[in-house]
């Protein structure tokens, strides 16, 4: 947290693909307010106890909770239990809209069928975290009405699509994210990826949309506040003072 206030980081989101995480993790660090949760259930974690749904919901009630998440879709690593995924998936979804709280969305090599539940299942409050398809499928997203979120990837040699991508997305639909421990932006690449590094990507893309750093922080915090329900000028006024 020192390193990440260090480098302007001040509020952060922790996402629990697992909910043995998530309650060692709210153990661990208790009340904070500058760090958030996300719960939910990763489709590469459906099999690993405690996952039944109701255990989910519940842990959803919390105030502190403020997304659901990571869920998703996962073909890339896993393809035997596709249907069991998509289930995990309608519910999670489900959830989100019972407790008007949004989703962070995982998908890899499964964009057609992410989008087509998320069509289905009338989502319309969320976000595709660590972005990493085409251009197309963000138009998709962004017309259900969700936000593109881009990590440390959009930095790595061969994100030219990607980058193209993140040129096209407009604005006030962007977000940005470590996705730690994972997927450090260059010049970090190969090392543990950590909160702190969110400035060096947000430079980075700062440039490739052709604006300055702080119009984008400024952008990216707002959109963060608007997503998940965050008083915008109460929470830039708080991490202000704190400074």
């Amino acid at each position: 947290m020192h390193k990440a206030r260090m480098r302007d980081v001040r509020l952060i989101l922790s996402v629990c693909t697992m909910l043995s995480n998530f309650d060692r993790i709210t153990s661990l660090i208790g009340n904070r307010n500058d760090i958030l949760y996300s719960c939910g259930i990763h489709p590469l974690n459906i099999d690993v106890p405690p996952y039944d749904l109701l255990a989910l919901r519940t842990r959803a009630a919390r105030n502190d909770v403020v997304a659901i998440g990571e869920t998703g879709l996962d073909y890339y690593h896993q393809q035997d239990n596709k249907k069991q995924q998509q289930n995990f998936f309608r519910e999670h979804i489900r959830i989100s809209k019972e407790y008007n709280k949004p989703l962070i969305v995982h998908t890899r090599s499964a964009s057609n069928d992410t989008i087509d539940i998320l069509r289905k299942e009338k989502a319309d409050s969320g976000v595709l975290h660590s972005f990493t398809d085409d251009i197309n499928t963000a138009k998709v997203a962004l017309d259900i009405g969700f936000y593109i979120s881009f990590s440390g990837i959009i930095t790595f040699r061969n994100a030219d699509i990607l980058r193209d991508t993140a040129r096209f997305i407009p604005m006030d639909r962007i977000l940005i994210e470590t996705d730690s421990p994972y997927l450090a932006p260059v010049p970090y690449r190969g090392k543990e990826n950590q909160p702190a590094y969110l400035r060096d990507i947000a430079e980075y893309i700062a440039t490739l949309k052709g604006v300055k750093l702080e119009k984008l922080a400024m952008v990216t915090t707002e959109n963060f506040c608007q997503l998940f329900h965050l008083d915008t000028e109460m929470t830039i006024k708080h991490f202000n003072k704190t400074s």
